[in-house]
């Protein structure tokens, strides 16, 4: 089979007036070249140059199959040109994938915007229960939490701290928490995500009046459930206290159906996060979602 160096060999041995100024704009050596040049050869089953003592010359084969391996080199060229253009041009399909609850409230209408600066882009949005780490052949994913795989590059749209809350009617009923250590005795809601250990809650003091600056508690839930909205609202129909991302509980807290407590206390945050392969397999469709969802949720 033909390699991209076989093309870049012809083309090369085309271009070059001779056999060492090929191998230098090759970045090899001339006994390299020549071996490699042997070998193309016979997997084409063809002489593509003659060799004399002096000199080395294209065989009528050989000038054919250089230029068509430089028209092909050319036309990969504009390929990856054409991947890079303008974003005002960008085209083709861009996949993201998002959480559930988040990517129906936030992510959506971000890409409803996005897909009107780039008509010419064909959006695909998948919502799924953990779209990390199983990414689904996805351009780009919108993820809560940590990430600890360094092979995509994780850029931080939201810092989304985790509120503990429960409903008045609970908190009327049972009493509120001061410390952590009173949730031993109160009715607890974990959502399970992400294979994280949700029964384990890391808190650190936020005010300096606190005598204890760190704890680590070990809950058990009354409730389990891994959909976050399931939890929030069982949370809201007054059966324990439940801890979520801000995000989501904000506009509850806000309407007076939860009310936050502990709030002295920050437990481990969970930044929403957008990830992208690395640099060398980044596609300009990509970059510019990167500079768009960057843009579109500073400050939130």
């Amino acid at each position: 089979m033909i390699q991209l160096e076989d093309l870049q060999l012809a083309a090369a041995l085309l271009r070059e007036p001779s056999l060492s100024a090929a191998a230098r704009a090759l970045g090899v050596t001339p006994p390299a070249l020549s071996m490699r040049l042997r070998k193309l050869e016979t997997t084409l089953g063809l002489a593509l140059a003659t060799r004399t003592s002096r000199r080395m010359s294209l065989t009528s084969e050989g000038e054919r199959f250089g230029r068509e391996a430089q028209a092909l080199l050319t036309q990969i060229d504009s390929l990856q040109t054409s991947l890079q253009r303008d974003d005002k041009q960008l085209s083709g399909t861009l996949r993201i994938a998002a959480p559930f609850g988040y990517g129906r409230r936030y992510v959506a209408p971000a890409l409803a915007i996005f897909a009107g600066l780039h008509p010419g882009l064909r959006l695909q949005l998948d919502l799924l229960e953990t779209p990390w780490p199983d990414r689904h052949d996805a351009d780009a994913i919108i993820h809560i939490g940590t990430v600890r795989d360094s092979s995509w590059v994780a850029r931080t749209l939201v810092a989304n701290e985790r509120w503990l809350c429960a409903s008045p009617a609970y908190l009327a009923a049972r009493g509120t928490p001061r410390l952590p250590r009173d949730l031993a005795h109160h009715a607890c809601i974990c959502i399970r995500e992400n294979d994280e250990d949700v029964t384990l809650w890391h808190l650190r003091a936020a005010a300096a009046s606190v005598t204890h600056r760190a704890e680590t508690l070990r809950i058990d839930p009354a409730f389990v459930s891994n959909d976050g909205d399931v939890a929030r609202q069982w949370a809201e129909a007054g059966l324990g206290l439940v801890l979520r991302s801000e995000w989501d509980v904000a506009d509850p807290i806000a309407r007076g159906d939860l009310v936050r407590v502990l709030s002295d206390w920050a437990f481990d945050s969970a930044p929403v996060v957008l990830l992208v392969p690395t640099r060398k397999g980044r596609t300009a469709r990509v970059q510019a979602l990167v500079a768009f969802m960057q843009g579109h949720f500073a400050g939130r």
